[in-house]
């Protein structure tokens, strides 16, 4: 069978082929089912529209990355904000990667899109993923907190050993992965559809979980390539985080867009 089209291939591609993959659509409600294999196509798509225009790639991580620090000095009100905005550059990068997809070019302006488009739905987004994980984290804690404390009550002083602690680990990233694919297509979904916070969260965790075997491929192949990519002093970073960008972007068109 011949291999499928990346709609996302370098300049050299007809303009046609790519107008078809990144025109109008309709909208798939809820996502739709995609091949495993789509899982490895995604990274390969998201590496494509990165060799589009690196240079303004790298830039707008960079840009990224200091914003990132600089809230980091700020005491415990940085990292919240951090949180709550992170969606809004994600929007942004998403307009970035349709721009590129349309062979127009990137621009560091697109990191800051989301502040002109849809900054208060992707806010929000922002505070429901913030909310969702103090409160994954207050229940994962309590409940840590109160074994210690039925030991002690027990046998007088607890030791908290390290499967106690790697048990309390496992519960928080499985809690934690949920909330996580209710976020990974929301950015996209609220610019490009005009979905509100929670719809587009919704729609979101159902197009992940229709497309477990995917993304787990996607999940191990990502992995070993981030490892990868920070042997050489993370400079390997520098080109598989925006091909992460990009990765979201060709996986919101597999699942979600029914091409025109």
């Amino acid at each position: 069978m011949a291999e499928p089209k990346n709609p996302y291939a370098a300049p050299s591609a007809p303009v046609a082929d790519v107008s078809r993959a990144v025109g109008d659509g309709r909208l798939i409600d809820g996502g739709q089912a995609v091949p495993s294999g789509h899982g490895w196509q995604w990274i390969v798509d998201g590496f494509n529209l990165f060799k589009l225009n690196p240079g303004i790639w790298i830039l707008n991580l960079i840009i990224l990355l200091a914003i990132t620090f600089a809230l980091a000095f700020v005491p415990f009100v940085g990292s919240l904000a951090l949180n709550l905005i992170y969606p809004v550059f994600v929007g942004g990068l998403m307009l970035g990667c349709q721009a590129l997809a349309h062979n127009e070019p990137l621009e560091v302006a697109h990191l800051f899109a989301g502040f002109r488009e849809k900054a208060g739905p992707l806010v929000l987004v922002g505070v429901f993923y913030l909310v969702g994980a103090l409160v994954i984290g207050i229940v994962v804690g309590g409940a840590f907190g109160f074994s210690v404390f039925a030991a002690m009550s027990r046998g007088g002083a607890a030791s908290v050993d390290f499967s106690m602690i790697a048990l309390m680990v496992l519960v928080m990233v499985a809690l934690l992965i949920p909330l996580l694919m209710a976020v990974w297509f929301a950015p996209a979904l609220v610019v490009f559809h005009d979905m509100q916070p929670l719809q587009a969260m919704k729609q979101s965790f159902a197009g992940c979980l229709k497309n477990i075997v995917p993304f787990l491929v996607y999940g191990i192949i990502g992995f070993v390539i981030g490892i990868l990519a920070a042997i050489p002093l993370g400079l390997g970073w520098l080109v598989w985080g925006p091909t992460v960008v990009g990765s979201v972007y060709a996986s919101y068109r597999d699942i979600f867009v029914q091409a025109a």
